[in-house]
């Protein structure tokens, strides 16, 4: 069967809770296809995960300093390498050949620094 992937859907609130992600970069993003600009592109890394996965006996998983994209439908985000972030409204996506990586598009994020 074909295009079976257009009806999976991504968990992606249930994917974050228990996640701190940390802005490694900032940049533009930019449509693959029509090269027409779409908003910014933040690469995250997973600082800490708390999240609970389902595993079979004895498996331990964790996504701990895994990076992925974040596509913001906004400009001039308040964002800079090294805040902690949340995710405004955000959907993803699995894709790949081993579905195995996430693309994750998102209306805005706040900054969620730690109180020092």
């Amino acid at each position: 069967m074909k295009k079976l992937s257009a009806f999976l859907r991504f968990d992606t609130v249930g994917f974050l809770d228990g996640k701190r992600l940390l802005v490694n970069s900032v940049g533009e993003w930019i449509d693959f296809d029509t090269k027409a600009h779409m908003g910014t592109k933040l690469e995250v890394v997973i600082i800490e995960d708390r999240t609970k996965y389902p595993c079979k006996d004895g498996e331990q998983v964790s996504n701990r300093f895994e990076k992925f994209n974040v596509k913001v439908r906004k400009d001039g985000l308040a964002v800079k390498p090294n805040d902690y972030v949340k995710l405004v409204n955000a959907e993803g996506k699995v894709y790949g050949d081993f579905r195995n990586q996430l693309s994750v598009t998102c209306d805005d994020v706040v900054v969620a620094n730690p109180v020092k």
